[in-house]
């Protein structure tokens, strides 16, 4: 990776706050801002921009995940391309979806509906972690999707995606992960790990704009699910691809998974999209995600020497860009944190923290001097 400094002056952040909260929205690099100053400055002058908007970033994003761009689907945010997938499956009377006690809440909500005749059973987390050997005995014959985040929001647990597609597999299950706690943070590969469907927004560790994602469906599922939305993006680009009068007489639905896309998208946020994701692609995942581990791994060691108690798993293969520590009021001291220009998040009883691979050492001393003082106070 380049020398820290030159990335550095990429994130104007750096010289206002010590922002460590990439999991929840994070702060846009400096390509990403101009290109959606120049967008909004392009159309409010000329009615057109001149970026190149390509294929709305799907290539870039098909690299990041291993994917192909007819894999992809742009969607609002995560909880729009859980909600396509949930719609899509059928529900067979006894069946049951299978996720976890650590889910963000958008990864369950669409299937407690009570439109869907399915029954959510929940594998409970030991010591914040998910074990394999639980995920095996909830998972049965009438079970039609295990759904599961790649990285869990509050405490950062990455889980094995391949072991679990394995197990689901064997039982006529799909996979349906939520990667926005990932995607930008750790290394995805979903033909490595056989996964059916991935979805996640860009505003996290991607470091993009809110108000678009993306949607992967493995290519072989794409045309055997009839999309529950559609609308002008859904269909082969010969409809809409001429100057005669498009036909609105029949559906003729994209073979790719453009069929899940609906009405426009926010073009805005995809010239922020493209840009971001241009460097992740420049820097590569290997070096982001191991840049991102050394600061995790010098940030729990710091949170030992002061003898507090940890809510992230410690083992490599458990851990991503995610520390929650446990401390006394933490919504207080996150409080005074900010008023500090320090930013990380109260959750769980405790204190999370999510550095990026902009980020160095020294911005965590500073935080964990600030949590000395609360702990000693």
């Amino acid at each position: 990776m380049k020398d820290m400094e030159s990335v550095r002056e990429q994130f104007p952040v750096t010289k206002n706050k010590v922002f460590l909260n990439h999991a929840a929205e994070s702060p846009l690099p400096k390509p990403v801002a101009d290109a959606v100053h120049k967008y909004v400055e392009e159309f409010s002058n000329f009615g057109e921009s001149s970026i190149e908007l390509e294929d709305r970033g799907k290539s870039l994003f098909a690299k990041l995940i291993n994917a192909k761009p007819e894999e992809l689907a742009i969607v609002e945010n995560t909880s729009m391309g859980l909600n396509i997938a949930a719609n899509l499956l059928r529900y067979p009377p006894g069946s049951k979806i299978v996720t976890t006690d650590m889910e963000y809440p958008s990864v369950v909500y669409p299937w407690l509906r009570k439109s869907l005749p399915v029954r959510v059973h929940y594998v409970k987390n030991v010591n914040g972690k998910i074990l394999l050997e639980d995920m095996e005995k909830a998972v049965d014959d009438n079970t039609v999707a295990v759904v599961i985040s790649h990285v869990e929001y509050f405490n950062g647990f990455r889980n094995d995606l391949g072991a679990i597609s394995e197990i689901a597999h064997e039982h006529g299950a799909y996979v349906i992960v939520d990667a926005i706690q990932s995607a930008g943070a750790v290394k995805i590969d979903v033909k490595k790990d056989d996964v059916d469907f991935l979805t996640c927004a860009c505003y996290k560790w991607l470091l993009g704009p809110p108000g678009a994602g993306y949607l992967y469906v493995k290519r072989e599922l794409v045309e055997k699910f009839e999309p529950t939305l559609v609308g002008w993006l859904s269909v082969k680009p010969e409809v809409f691809e001429t100057i005669d009068f498009w036909d609105i007489w029949s559906l003729k639905l994209s073979e790719t998974a453009s069929r899940f896309e609906v009405g426009t998208p926010s073009f805005i946020s995809i010239a922020g999209i493209i840009q971001a994701l241009k460097m992740f692609l420049d820097f590569g995942m290997e070096n982001i995600e191991r840049r991102i581990l050394k600061l995790t791994d010098y940030l729990i060691e710091t949170v030992k020497d002061l003898g507090l108690k940890l809510q992230t798993p410690e083992e490599k293969q458990y851990r991503s860009g995610i520390v929650n520590f446990k401390i006394s009021n933490p919504k207080e001291l996150a409080e005074k944190l900010n008023g500090k220009n320090i930013v990380v998040s109260a959750r769980s009883h405790g204190i999370r923290v999510s550095p990026h691979f902009y980020n160095v050492e020294e911005e965590i001393d500073t935080l964990m001097e600030e949590v000395k003082r609360w702990n000693q106070a």
